[in-house]
């Protein structure tokens, strides 16, 4: 690749609804640029930035991708983010490369829940952005109906710069509104050809010239007096407005084209040169000065030594670990040491290189703005800074979403748990939004992710990469179990033999504990040492090690409190043995007497969700046995607390999102344990004398 300055770069990331046309749209500008002879398709599953076995499989982009190409002396990096919600850390990392979004909306189903989230996303990280309308060639398309969507859904500021010229199959070309020019795709030439503006779209051509010369006037007091004054602006006005108009969020301009049928790919290409802000405009980024312990902020620039911040990285089986990372300041050279002021720990950067989808292509050096990659670095995780030894700085992390739902990992043959540990552990590296946890209780692996679908990828990877087949499987809930009533209860071990005997004799009596701790409180309540003092810690370890299982399903107890006030023993045969197993007799029986419950854990449920979803998402939490404690505003939407037994929790993301469109969020926490109905502690108890006697 040739040598590039930081005007002559542009990190488009293009995100919007899953199946919006996004990797199409890739593939179609990297074949119209003639950086790849083969136009992919998504259902052939041979793109160039789809190249993963499961995005193959699934028909869904999965990871964001990088897939540089050159025009007209530009390099443009696109970064083809997936629209799958369950994929939101890889949108979340791949916007953190780019210095403006391109949210793809489909010409025929017009704003979709995924555009709402993409603009909703980039609002708040202060993004510029941009629409692409795709599918124009695409049955029911329609442009106007969709620019007038996205004006009154995210306001004024959506302007068109492009109008197309034909409708749905008789789609052929655009008009560039700036400059009043038309071109038309020729599909022999597999060309945009300079062709007259029709008459009929005169009328719209000018209007949509004025929404332009409008929104750019506003941005500069200047060009509004000139506007005002003369009604008209200048062709070097309109776009040099433009793009200080999509820097600051005050204007997202809209383009469109078919991306399968190429129509007005160039024009795209000339836009993004044209109007799209280059890195040297990209906001200046939070970091910590780790010399003098201050927050600073570093604008993108070539003078400063090297930094860069690593935004995404690749675990693979075969080539080690890949850190992809966009350079902020300086450049970077082959075999540069660095260090890592996230780990501060020392780095040696090998080979660098960039990267298209899979292909590596190696590079001399890599400068600010740009985005490369290099493999190998042992410290370094996704979301870590790189810097020369001389600019010790620390840039802010990546923020990901938290996991909502969670599946115990089974292997599918025994003595696999080791390939399972090492396969989660390196796909942690390369996936910062799923968690793993060991269940010590329940001898289970559990992993957190985002959806069902992000967990189901995780299993096929670890399948695919690491060779292990596992099952996921709804997670075991830890029920506890303690006493509602009193009981006072003899425990008496008495055993003859030959030689020594074994006498341990203790009186318990044994209460619900209401000082609102969990744990066992022993009271020593013994007189006139009827239980030598020596043994009484025996009793103690022996009702420990009791309450480990309880008398209904094997659950632990809690809230248990047993005074020990009585007792006799044998001044030969009594041991610490012996008062032990006495302890643990008294512990089956006097539980047995004193109403033993089930209790389970209940979590405090955050759902926030627009208001129009209030009276589902209500009444599904009431079916699933919660209490709604409260409601209030957040952000122009509802947030509804309330509490919900976890047992009732493990499909919530999927339950939530298809009563919401996947427009609703929601957190929880663990809170306490309360006691389980009658009829539902009686199918749990149930249940595991079950499967206790299949074993």
């Amino acid at each position: 690749m040739k040598d590039y300055t930081i005007n002559n770069l542009r990190n488009v990331g293009i995100l919007g609804h899953s199946g919006s046309g996004k990797t199409s749209l890739t593939e179609a500008l990297l074949y119209a640029s003639k950086t790849v002879d083969r136009l992919g398709k998504v259902d052939e599953g041979n793109t160039t930035s789809d190249f993963d076995s499961e995005e193959k499989k699934r028909k869904i982009s999965i990871s964001a991708s990088v897939t540089p190409f050159e025009w007209k002396d530009v390099k443009i990096n696109l970064l083809d983010l997936p629209g799958y919600f369950d994929f939101v850390g890889e949108q979340i990392q791949g916007m953190r490369a780019c210095d403006v979004a391109m949210i793809v909306v489909c010409g025929a189903a017009g704003v979709e829940v995924g555009t709402e989230k993409a603009w909703s996303y980039v609002n708040n990280i202060k993004l510029p952005r941009t629409f692409f309308i795709n599918k124009l060639d695409r049955e029911n398309s329609d442009y106007d109906k969709t620019l007038a969507q996205l004006k009154e859904q995210f306001g004024i500021s959506v302007v068109p710069i492009q109008y197309p010229i034909g409708k749905e199959s008789e789609f052929k070309g655009i008009v560039n509104i700036i400059s009043h020019t038309a071109d038309y795709y020729n599909p022999k030439t597999k060309k945009m050809e300079r062709g007259e503006v029709p008459a009929e779209l005169e009328d719209k051509i000018q209007e949509c010239r004025q929404m332009v010369m409008e929104a750019v006037a506003e941005t500069d007091e200047a060009l509004l007096d000139k506007y005002f004054e003369e009604g008209e602006l200048s062709y070097e006005e309109i776009y040099s407005g433009l793009i200080k108009g999509c820097v600051s969020g005050d204007i997202a301009p809209v383009m469109c084209g078919s991306a399968t049928t190429l129509v007005a790919m160039e024009n795209l290409m000339n836009d993004i040169i044209e109007c799209f802000p280059s890195p040297e405009y990209a906001v200046a980024q939070k970091g910590m000065d780790k010399n003098n312990n201050k927050e600073v902020r570093v604008s993108l620039n070539s003078k400063d030594p090297f930094s860069a911040i690593v935004f995404k990285t690749i675990a693979d089986p075969f080539v080690g670990k890949m850190s992809i990372f966009r350079v902020i300041t300086g450049e970077v050279t082959p075999d540069t040491a660095v260090i890592n002021s996230s780990k501060e720990k020392s780095e040696k950067m090998g080979t660098i290189f960039y990267l298209r989808g899979k292909s590596q292509i190696p590079a001399d050096r890599i400068i600010a703005g740009d985005i490369g990659a290099v493999a190998k670095l042992q410290y370094t995780s996704t979301g870590d800074t790189l810097c020369d030894p001389d600019f010790n700085v620390e840039y802010s992390r990546i923020k990901f979403p938290e996991p909502v739902m969670s599946m115990a990992v089974a292997p599918k043959a025994k003595g696999d748990e080791d390939k399972i540990s090492s396969g989660l552990g390196k796909l942690l590296e390369e996936d910062p939004t799923f968690k793993v946890s060991r269940d010590v209780e329940n001898a289970e692996t559990i992993v957190s992710g985002v959806g069902e679908t992000h967990l189901d990828v995780i299993a096929s990877k670890l399948k695919n990469k690491f060779g292990v087949d596992v099952d996921l499987q709804i997670p075991k809930v830890p029920y506890r179990e303690a006493i509602k009533g009193v009981s006072d209860v003899q425990g008496k071990h008495k055993k003859q033999s030959g030689g020594h005997g074994q006498y341990g004799d203790v009186k318990i009596k044994f209460e619900p504990r209401t000082d609102g701790e969990d744990d066992l409180e022993f009271v020593d309540k013994v007189v006139g040492g009827v239980v030598p003092r020596n043994y009484i810690p025996a009793v103690e370890k022996g009702l420990r090690e009791c309450i480990v299982k309880g008398v209904l399903a094997g659950y632990p107890v809690i809230r248990l409190k047993a005074t020990l006030h009585d007792g006799s023993f044998h001044p030969v045969d009594s041991s610490e043995m012996a008062f032990k197993i006495a302890a643990s007799l008294a512990y089956k029986k006097g539980l047995e007497e004193a109403k033993p419950i089930l209790l389970e854990p209940i979590l405090r449920l955050e759902v926030v969700i627009p208001d129009n979803y209030m009276g589902d998402v209500i009444g599904d939490i009431n079916k699933k046995r919660g209490r709604v404690l409260g409601m209030e505003p957040e952000d122009g939407l509802q947030k509804v607390i309330a509490e919900v037994p976890m047992g009732e929790m493990f499909n919530y993301a999927t339950d939530l999102r298809s009563m919401t469109q996947a427009r609703g969020s929601f957190s929880t926490s663990f809170v306490r344990y309360d006691e389980v109905p009658a009829a539902e502690a009686a199918k749990i108890i149930d249940k595991v004398k079950a499967l206790k006697a299949e074993a």
